[in-house]
């Protein structure tokens, strides 16, 4: 009796198949990548430069311990208390004559800030400080910075500068770019990010 000859396997075909499924998930799979945080580096300053003097009053001092625990101006303080501490900071407009802030609606407390363009936050945090708390606290203090501008964009020109910011970035945007940039440089003058970070210390 003769001998059935076993059934081949086409392998071409499975080659195919397996060389398709690569393509796939080459295709669809995405890979998360961290953003980072957006800051904008100041330039190089010569060694022989002496920084600018500050006036005490001029400086919102923001220190995060190694609890995570939040002083302000050395005073204990809530995180969602920040904002409005910073905004206060920001818009004192406490300076007289050529210091003077005509935009500002503080306070205007001679013993805090002059006008925007004098105040500086100073962030100052431990070493142990977690990265989750130490990016809350800097977020807040960036969107403090935010809602003053918003106020005079939409004073100024009846629109946020977040949408301004965005209709720039924006490849369809159908204005005029170059009057837009102007804009949102002007509002930007007006409260400038004077955010100092200081390198982190043990602080307990």
């Amino acid at each position: 009796m003769a001998k059935r000859s076993a059934p081949e396997v086409n392998a071409g075909s499975m080659a195919d198949i397996a060389f398709l499924l690569l393509i796939f998930f080459l295709v669809t799979t995405t890979i998360e990548t961290d953003s980072g945080i957006s800051r904008k580096l100041p330039p190089i300053q010569p060694e022989e430069q002496d920084p600018p003097p500050l006036k005490e009053k001029n400086i919102f001092i923001v220190i995060v311990n190694s609890n995570n625990d939040l002083l302000v101006e050395d005073s204990p303080m809530e995180l969602e208390d920040l904002r409005e501490a910073a905004v206060t900071f920001l818009d004192n407009g406490g300076g007289q004559g050529p210091e003077a802030c005509t935009y500002c609606r503080g306070a205007k407390d001679p013993a805090s800030s002059d006008n925007p363009n004098k105040a500086v936050i100073s962030l100052q945090n431990d070493a142990l400080t977690e990265y989750g708390t130490y990016i809350a606290v800097q977020n807040e203090l960036v969107a403090a910075y935010n809602e003053l501008r918003n106020r005079e964009a939409q004073r100024l020109f009846n629109v946020s500068f977040i949408e301004m910011e965005d209709a720039y970035k924006d490849a369809n945007y159908n204005g005029d770019k170059e009057k837009l940039k102007d804009r949102i440089q002007q509002i930007k003058d007006m409260y400038p990010e004077k955010l100092s970070e200081a390198e982190p210390k043990k602080r307990g």
